[in-house]
């Protein structure tokens, strides 16, 4: 087995070979392409941690079997990355990999050890998750709010770090004001993003009812959008004050429904005059003096 020889120093190297000019992911991907040329080492699965800092809570179980079969015929060509902690190893970048060993039974993993401080691993953690396998936007929200929280950054400086845009954060972020139960249903996978986007502009209760009828049959973002869209036309309807007539108005029609013994109506450039039949009507035009009475 080769010495544990950690990557402390010799990151500066790599950071200098980073494309990004020491971007956090471009040295975890140089430390990977020079896989070859570093030191691996045999690591016990038993004496390794998850990053404490992992956002993914929840891993995709036929994935990580497929991922599990492949390590199981081939072996695993790539090495975890580990930080050596107090308690063994904690993982830096590689977790499917792990998860997946475990599946397989394998006794212990190749990895090659490295010197990050906690801000990187929380960094990494973040950058490793959203590039190479999407996180759901709750998991992204609560990674995003944790760093800026954490790390003292606005999302102007988080979005120059993680190299996604301010806008998009502070829109992902807008997800943590949502209730509990709706979370927990994109945490899970039951909603997507594209079905929670709308729900949040709603009264809670009625977003919470709307996504359990989404899971329940299995509603596409479409319907859901169109289902917030009637509500929100109806409310306007609700909201909308009806427009008090003015006094003159009424009063004309007062007088001309006392001549003419009908519903008549007095708008702005308009007067409606309704009748019953065609003999109501002869009988308007002949008040009128329209048409002459026979």
């Amino acid at each position: 087995m080769a010495s544990k020889k950690k990557l402390g120093k010799g990151l500066d190297a790599i950071f200098n070979d980073a494309s990004m000019g020491g971007d956090l992911q471009s040295v975890i991907s140089a430390i990977e392409n020079k896989a070859p040329q570093l030191t691996q080492v045999m690591i016990p699965l038993k004496d390794i941690r998850p990053n404490p800092y992992q956002p993914r809570q929840y891993f995709n179980e036929d994935k990580l079997n497929e991922l599990a079969q492949s390590i199981q015929e081939h072996g695993i060509f790539q090495p975890i990355i580990l930080k050596e902690s107090v308690h063994g190893y904690e993982i830096v970048a590689g977790e499917r990999r792990f998860r997946a060993s475990q599946i397989v039974g394998l006794n212990d993993i190749p990895a090659i050890i490295v010197d990050f401080s906690d801000q990187q691993m929380m960094e990494i953690a973040l950058l490793e998750n959203i590039q190479r396998e999407n996180l759901n936007a709750i998991e992204e929200a609560q990674a995003y709010k944790s760093l800026m929280e954490k790390l003292n950054l606005t999302q102007e400086e988080l979005s120059k770090r993680i190299g996604k845009s301010r806008t998009h954060i502070a829109n992902i972020v807008r997800l943590l004001k949502m209730p509990e139960e709706l979370q927990n249903y994109v945490l899970k996978g039951q909603l997507s993003m594209g079905h929670i986007r709308p729900l949040i502009t709603i009264d809670p209760v009625k977003a919470v009812e709307i996504a359990k009828k989404a899971i329940e049959q299995n509603l596409s973002v479409r319907e859901v959008e169109n289902i917030v869209k009637g509500i929100k036309l109806q409310e306007d309807r609700k909201a909308k004050p009806k427009e008090e007539k003015p006094k003159e108005y009424i009063y004309v029609e007062g007088l001309l429904r006392k001549k003419y013994r009908t519903k008549i109506k007095v708008d702005d450039h308009a007067i409606t005059i309704k009748y019953t039949d065609v003999e109501d009507l002869n009988r308007i035009l002949e008040m009128m003096g329209v048409i002459e009475e026979e």
